[in-house]
């Protein structure tokens, strides 16, 4: 009688490697699809992971989005110059009533547009064979504030009648006289048609990101 002895090693050993090969073909495949983003690849990496990315292109969700927006900021307007502010008496002359103040002021002035104010009725959405195509008119520009970078803007001159003391509003009063002349400055350099064309261009390019092939914003 001849007895047999089977060892359970040799099959051990096969198992052993398929687990290694499928580990290190998972991490392998992982990283192909994280890193192939352009190209036939990125084509590839999207067969094999069966997901594609879409959005929402209603006119309702486009609002949404556009209006989470709110207030774009796409021009700053900085300005450095000289104000100056004075009071004066009507009867005496200023070596003896007057108070005159000069400010080195630098400011600036944000304008933009506030897409919180944009209406479905804005926005037209057209399917074509090429695709989808979306007009929208946005709301004017504005201009949201003006302000003086107060570390940049001091006193650089004043001066005070002998007979009378410093006014202590004239400072204050010069400083709003300051915001009026870099508000009109801004102004009158065309910040808001500036406006206007940056946030055109900030919209078309969100647009087309959310797969548009047509777009005018106007």
């Amino acid at each position: 009688m001849t007895t047999q002895y089977s060892s359970g090693r040799g099959s051990s050993g096969n198992l052993l490697v398929i687990l290694v090969s499928l580990i290190l073909g998972a991490v392998a495949l992982a990283v192909f699809v994280r890193h192939a983003t352009t190209g036939i690849l990125a084509r590839v990496a999207n067969s094999i992971t069966g997901r594609a990315t879409t959005f929402d292109t209603s006119v309702p969700a486009v609002v949404q989005r556009i209006q989470r927006l709110n207030r774009l900021e796409t021009v700053v307007y900085s300005i450095d110059t000289v104000v100056e502010g004075s009071k004066s008496s009507a009867v005496l002359p200023d070596l003896l009533a007057g108070d005159r103040i000069l400010l080195v002021v630098h400011g600036q002035s944000i304008a933009g547009t506030d897409l919180s104010q944009l209406k479905p009725e804005d926005v037209h959405i057209q399917n074509t064979d090429g695709g989808q195509s979306i007009r929208v008119t946005l709301p004017p520009s504005q201009l949201f504030m003006t302000t003086l970078d107060n570390q940049h803007t001091r006193v650089y001159l004043r001066s005070t009648g002998v007979l009378v003391p410093a006014d202590p509003n004239l400072e204050t009063d010069t400083r709003a006289k300051a915001e009026q002349q870099i508000q009109q400055a801004a102004l009158g350099d065309g910040i808001l048609d500036a406006a206007s064309k940056n946030a055109r261009a900030t919209l078309t390019t969100l647009l087309y990101s959310l797969g548009f092939k047509q777009v005018d914003v106007t």
